[in-house]
């Protein structure tokens, strides 16, 4: 099956044509430092490129990676209006992801309104958290009028490493307890134990967790109230602080790792304590997660910062050599991992 996959994220659109039944590539197209105002021109840019690339196969169906899918959305799910518009309510959830990505459907289908267009959710991976990892400790009233809990994000990513893990070791998913190490401009680590994800650094939004490129990760949420009764700041305002001025762009100036590296190397005390903060943050969870699973057999480590710097792999896992698991580096490929879902639905009809 011929599927378009489209990836949008909070400033860019990855895409790529993906032949399901040799899972290969046929084309691939990437776009980035996209506003909201650019999705439109720039899906009808990507999309005309993958056609000019395929030539006479038309797409047999499109999929659209969605970051946040809620409570309702657990595994793909077909396009169409009711669903567009479901999605739409959860976007306060994922500011950051969930309104490009829906811009981009709405363009995708109007470029092809009798394909099947189908929506992968990231969260879907990490619905099967249990209780004691799921919950946050508030009232239960609260939680219930709110929506209150953890989700989990990156899980398309998470259950691509798990199943290249798997392959590499030989054995299957089941046998097996991974952390999976998801770091790029967004961050998260998971634990998938015997093929199941039952914890995740990222909750109810991908605020929480890891130092990230632009968000601030864990914090003493004391920070927030502090900082909202100082006068000083209101909710959009915090919004702003934690989503877009924190992380590493709010240590540093940048959330270039490349950069931030190469002026550590050059002896830039800032740099350096920045990415031993990074650092730190990361390696604290995967100890916590191999803990929570009774030991971990492998150590994957995925996304643009994951695959691309080793000496980052190695302070994210010094002092751990006692765990004795093998590090495993997985090139992402979120698109493909979208598409062969995306078939399986579409096939099974």
């Amino acid at each position: 099956m011929l599927i378009f996959a489209l990836n949008c994220g909070s400033s860019s659109l990855k895409s790529a044509a993906i032949d399901t039944a040799g899972r290969s590539r046929l084309a691939d197209v990437r776009l980035e430092e996209l506003g909201m105002a650019d999705l439109p021109s720039a899906v009808g840019r990507v999309l005309q490129q993958l056609r000019d690339t395929t030539g006479d196969r038309a797409p047999e169906a499109i999929v659209h990676r969605i970051v946040h899918g809620g409570e309702r959305f657990l595994q793909a799910t077909r396009i169409d209006d009711t669903v567009l518009a479901e999605i739409a309510q959860l976007s306060h959830l994922a500011p950051l992801h969930n309104p490009p990505a829906l811009a981009a459907v709405r363009q995708a289908r109007k470029a092809y309104p009798q394909a099947p267009h189908v929506a992968v959710f990231d969260t879907a991976f990490h619905a099967t958290l249990p209780a004691h990892a799921r919950e946050y400790a508030l009232p239960r009233d609260v939680r219930d009028r709110f929506g209150i809990r953890r989700y989990g994000f990156h899980g398309i990513s998470h259950a691509h490493v798990m199943h290249a893990v798997a392959r590499h070791l030989d054995q299957a998913p089941e046998k097996l307890r991974i952390v999976s190490c998801h770091l790029g401009n967004g961050a998260s680590v998971a634990a998938i134990e015997h093929g199941r994800s039952v914890d995740t650094s990222m909750g109810m939004t991908p605020l929480e967790g890891l130092v990230m490129g632009t968000r601030a990760g864990d914090l003493d949420p004391g920070i927030v109230l502090d900082l909202i009764q100082s006068g000083s700041f209101d909710g959009k305002k915090v919004d702003a602080l934690l989503n877009r001025q924190s992380g590493m762009v709010g240590l540093t100036g940048t959330n270039d790792m490349r950069e931030i590296e190469r002026r550590a190397a050059s002896g830039d005390e800032e740099a350096k304590s920045a990415l031993a903060l990074y650092a730190y943050r990361v390696r604290k969870y995967i100890g916590a997660y191999a803990a929570a699973m009774g030991g971990v057999d492998a150590i994957g480590f995925t996304g643009g910062v994951g695959e691309n710097s080793a000496s980052i792999r190695q302070a994210c896992v010094e002092r751990l050599e006692f765990l004795g698991a093998p590090i495993v580096v997985v090139r992402a490929d979120e698109e493909l991992a979208m598409a062969v879902e995306a078939a399986a639905l579409l096939e099974s009809g």
